[in-house]
């Protein structure tokens, strides 16, 4: 009976976006999604009437799909900048309705005619206080296993972060990053292979390194930030932390579209990215969001810790992201 009855409530979740009083919200799942539903989703549904139905985690492969067969049951989605802007490129993806989204106060890095900023992230090094002897400082220190033996957690996923901690690790200068040295990459890599312990969504990086199972790695700050909520033993740097930007977009062919902006407006303003911000430990893209925050949440999140900060190169990635998740899933199956 509970199997008949997960079968049927998954069938109306797929046809659910048809209705104009819905919308699917899809992200990436853990505490990063349970502070959008809570700043974001409820406070939208109480003052619209428009229920949110949440869904995830964020699959690329699965948007694209949809997209494809023009049944699309997600009406807006958090995705990382450099699919945003390819997939913008291949179609996949709405225009944003900027009359019903007000774009003066958003960051304009963060915005461009298909995608409005969701929030502003650091890949920060963190480690578990009670499997690490002694503090790692750079990301040279994740790939030093005698000074800090262990399994070390990495993003799984070909996407911008890995390659430029391995060049970085490697000794490349910060602004000699781009183009990427590939060959170089690789090799750094494979000296610490049989010791990566991957991670694919924001809830199992915590847990890797909550459990020390992992005793140190590549984690959202964020991340780190509800991991420190939780009371759980951690260290982290924000020496070379690497900075991007997470995006909501609406994919090409969504069937509540006039709902999905609506929902855009109420996500990214002041209010909504202020109190997302101090959910989550990441950054707002509203400019005007941090006059409604505490003092001393502004100062923990990534754009207080600019001394030595990466930015990474969005477009870069957008432009060769297809080559590089070719060699990148070639060499993890090896």
């Amino acid at each position: 009976m509970k199997l008949i009855f997960a079968g049927v409530l998954a069938g109306l979740m797929a046809t659910t976006a048809a209705k104009a009083d819905e919308v699917v919200f899809t992200s990436w799942g853990g505490t990063t999604q349970e502070a959008q539903t809570k700043s974001w989703a409820e406070p939208f549904t109480a003052s619209s009437g428009v229920k949110v139905l949440q869904d995830g985690p964020t699959d690329y492969g699965k948007l694209k799909a949809m997209v494809d067969a023009k049944n699309v049951t997600w009406d807006v989605v958090d995705v990382e900048m450099d699919f945003a802007i390819k997939a913008a490129k291949d179609g996949l993806l709405e225009p944003i309705d900027f009359a019903a989204v007000p774009k003066a106060d958003l960051d304009p890095r963060f915005s461009n005619e298909n995608a409005v900023g969701s929030f502003y992230y650091s890949f920060v090094l963190a480690w578990n206080k009670g499997a690490v002897s002694g503090e790692p400082a750079s990301w040279a220190d994740m790939f030093d296993t005698k000074k800090f033996p262990g399994k070390r957690t990495f993003y799984k996923w070909s996407a911008p972060g890995v390659i430029e901690i391995a060049l970085l690790a490697d000794g490349v200068p910060a602004d000699k990053l781009y183009p990427l040295d590939l060959d170089r990459a690789f090799k750094k890599l494979d000296t610490i292979k049989s010791d990566i312990v991957w991670w694919g969504g924001g809830a199992e990086s915590q847990q890797l390194i909550a459990s020390g199972e992992a005793a140190f790695g590549q984690l959202w700050n964020g991340r780190v930030f509800a991991l420190e909520k939780d009371g759980a033993d951690v260290g982290v740097s924000w020496n070379q932390n690497l900075t991007a930007a997470d995006v909501l977009v609406v994919p090409k062919g969504a069937k509540n579209k006039d709902g999905a902006m609506k929902f855009l407006a109420a996500a990214t303003s002041p209010t909504g990215q202020a109190k997302f911000a101090e959910a989550s430990g990441y950054a707002p893209i509203n400019t005007k969001a941090k006059a409604e925050m505490p003092a001393d949440v502004v100062k923990g999140l990534p754009d207080a810790h600019v001394d030595g900060q990466i930015n990474l190169d969005m477009n870069y990635w957008a432009e060769h992201r297809d080559e590089i998740a070719t060699r990148w899933y070639a060499w993890q199956a090896k």
